[in-house]
């Protein structure tokens, strides 16, 4: 697990991304290179130079053509959207409504663990990944036992979901959270005991975490405050018990190479190089998955 039951885990904040003619409260460093108006993640759109805030890229500004030519994208070249935090709240709806449903059924838990195989050797094993149970690597990455636990991952995935989700567009940023979720999954599968049990987000959040350093510095943020970040997470991360660390590291892995494929990709060819990174991560993931099986087979 990233968590096993009981055992503590550091906090997981984040940095105040650097206010925004839109968004007064939101420190920024980017202006649109038109009409030089302050622009946060949230409002930045691509320009063939620098970035375009909404209002020039309607317009037209100058640029030759239509207003319909120029309808807004995010960084990554995703839709500006209305509510640029529904997936987050979503997800956070998710993990809020199964911490519940595990609350009021202790049961319930056991079926939705990461676990290789269980029960244990000499018996004989009728549960578990191994035994043909995959869709643990997801659940596992929804379910939380205790209070702390979901209350931590729940705060990163707010800070650092937000931003990242207006920045990067909603499929682009559900992909980076689901597989960096399955990414912290496989490893913990690959590297623990069979028979013990992981659950939590907390592979998913380090996923945002290594997205966040790497949206940060292609923005060209001090980054400062998300090395420090990231650097008291990991010590966490190796110096807490109870903590798998396969988690934490296989979901901070897929972030990074998922967000720099997302931010650092050609115009013209966009799409190609996200999807394709996006399925290089997922095909890593499911041969690590691959090869435990055969192991415990």
């Amino acid at each position: 697990m990233d968590q096993a039951p009981g055992s503590p885990q550091g906090p997981q904040n984040a940095p105040d991304l650097p206010g925004c003619y839109r968004h007064p409260d939101r420190e920024t460093g980017i202006s649109c290179t038109r009409c030089e108006r302050p622009i946060c993640p949230e409002c930045m759109i691509n320009a063939s130079v620098g970035f375009h805030c909404p209002e020039c890229v309607r317009e037209g500004s100058g640029t030759g053509h239509s207003p319909a030519a120029n309808q807004p994208r995010t960084i990554a070249g995703g839709s500006i959207a209305a509510d640029p935090r529904l997936i987050t709240k979503i997800l956070l709806a998710i993990n809020i409504l199964l911490f519940i449903a595990i609350s009021t059924n202790d049961r319930l838990v056991g079926d939705l663990v990461l676990i290789g195989e269980w029960p244990p050797y000499p018996y004989a094993p009728d549960e578990g990944v191994a035994q043909g149970q995959w869709y643990r690597l997801v659940t596992s990455m929804f379910a939380h036992q205790e209070i702390w636990h979901i209350a931590f991952n729940m705060l990163g995935l707010w800070w650092l979901g937000g931003p990242l989700e207006a920045a990067l567009g909603r499929s682009r940023y559900l992909a980076l959270y689901l597989l960096s979720g399955l990414a912290g999954s496989a490893l913990t599968y690959l590297l623990v005991g069979p028979s013990d049990a992981s659950l939590g987000a907390s592979g998913a959040i380090f996923g945002l975490l290594g997205a966040t350093a790497v949206l940060m510095r292609r923005l060209n943020y001090d980054m400062r405050p998300v090395i420090a970040l990231l650097a008291l997470n990991m010590l966490f991360t190796f110096t807490w018990s109870g903590i798998a660390w396969q988690a934490h590291v296989g979901g901070l892995v897929a972030g990074v190479a998922i967000a720099y494929g997302m931010v650092h990709a050609p115009r013209e060819r966009r799409a190609l190089v996200q999807w394709g990174t996006c399925a290089v991560v997922l095909i890593v993931v499911l041969a690590a998955v691959a090869i435990r099986t055969a192991q415990l087979g």
